[in-house]
């Protein structure tokens, strides 16, 4: 969704008129923040769909959005090409299902349509992890997103990913996608949402007078044990040292499941428990408003990003922590597109890991880093803001429609 809602502003700049479709709100189940239509072009041509309810959906075990409100989509995109003239679809969304219309609007209409692969669809990264590390229905969505990522891969024009690995993967699953089809492009930073977010209050974090609020915003999960391994390892060191800046710290990870407000399983405080932090970690699962986030993350005195173990992983949303310019301190698999991006820039600083390498290890030097940081009273990032200018949401933009032409071009 930010990917799309950040460009809207820059489409007709490039000569693109877009009509949105989606669905209604009170059909999502999700947290909502009614200030994210303040960046919102005001003219956008928005068509807003029904979808099936879970509350009767549930019943039956089935609360995927994409699942519920498929056949709307079907309906009204159908009869908006029906109706009107459309050079191009663009799907931008990690509500994977939906996707196979495209395929379906490409031999019907003969519309080219370009995919946005936001994070991986089909994937065999659980297959041999024991069953407590799996998904909850992990089954039931492996086999669906077996079956349908195939047909909606086979008409695509292009393909936009956040990562290259994931380009890497659809052309070795996939043969007839070619590499000049495949673009990796991340998402963009949106100052604007910044701006707004400083209407906004930041989540209640309680700490004591001298303490420091150590923030992660974002999902959680067992994959990520690996880098978090590391950093509490780091804290652990340090207060075995009896380094009394490391005692200040307190770590706050927040909506860290996809799940129902309420009904989120804690993946982090069990492994907090295990170094001995359970009384210097917080973990909330539950979602919190967009801009919210953003206000909290930019009251944090530190903000913490661990990776997943997955190679293919990438922090799509990294950008708003570059921009609130709060130290960043990152741990990810050494493969992972953030890596470059952050060393790039000088925007945060990142540790790896690999199978090769030794975690001890890197959590010493992540420890000494960390005591580099406490030991200055106002510790600031260094961006080079320069190097940094092409992943704005504007140049982002030029990117997309430079896509959105060539595909037009070999129609």
């Amino acid at each position: 969704m930010h990917r799309i809602r950040q460009s809207l502003p820059y489409y007709p700049k490039f000569g693109w008129e877009p009509t949105v479709v989606c669905v209604q709100p009170e059909y999502v189940e999700a947290v909502k923040d009614n200030l994210l239509l303040q960046s919102i072009p005001n003219n956008l041509r928005i068509i807003s769909l029904r979808a099936f309810s879970p509350k009767i959906t549930r019943k039956v075990g089935l609360g995927s959005l994409a699942l519920r409100s498929i056949w709307f989509y079907y309906r009204a995109v159908n009869q908006l090409l029906h109706e009107e003239k459309y050079d191009l679809i663009f799907f931008s969304t990690t509500q994977f299902p939906v996707l196979i219309l495209g395929n379906y609007w490409k031999r019907r209409f003969g519309v080219p349509y370009v995919i946005d692969m936001q994070d991986p669809w089909y994937s065999t990264h659980y297959l041999d992890k024991p069953k407590a590390e799996r998904p909850p229905k992990f089954w039931f969505s492996y086999y669906l997103n077996k079956y349908l990522e195939p047909i909606s891969m086979r008409q695509v024009s292009a393909i936009i990913a956040v990562s290259e690995a994931y380009h890497q993967t659809l052309q070795a699953r996939y043969p007839w996608i070619k590499p000049e089809q495949c673009h990796t492009l991340t998402f963009g930073a949106f100052e604007k949402d910044m701006e707004i977010a400083q209407g906004c209050s930041a989540f209640p974090l309680s700490v004591d007078v001298g303490q420091k609020k150590v923030v992660y915003i974002g999902r959680g999960g067992k994959d990520m044990w690996r880098a978090l391994r590391i950093i509490f390892r780091a804290v652990q060191l340090g207060l075995e040292a009896k380094h009394s800046s490391i005692d200040t710290l307190r770590f706050f990870f927040l909506g860290t499941s996809y799940a129902q407000q309420g009904r989120g399983q804690v993946t982090i405080a069990p492994l907090a428990k295990e170094f001995g932090l359970s009384n210097r970690v917080t973990e909330i699962t539950d979602r919190l408003p967009y801009f919210q986030s953003l206000q909290t993350l930019q009251e944090a005195d530190f903000l913490l990003v661990p990776g997943s173990d997955d190679p293919q992983y990438t922090a799509s949303k990294i950008y708003p922590y570059i921009l609130t310019k709060r130290p960043i301190i990152a741990v990810f698999q050494e493969k992972s597109s953030v890596v470059d991006l952050l060393r790039n820039t000088g925007a945060g600083q990142v540790f790896t890991f690999s199978e090769n390498t030794d975690d001890e290890n890197t959590a010493r030097a992540l420890l000494k880093y960390w005591l580099l940081l406490l030991s200055s009273d106002s510790p600031k990032l260094e961006v080079n803001w320069a190097a940094f200018e092409p992943h704005f949401a504007q140049a982002k933009t030029v990117q997309q429609v430079s896509i959105f032409e060539q595909v037009l071009l070999l129609k």
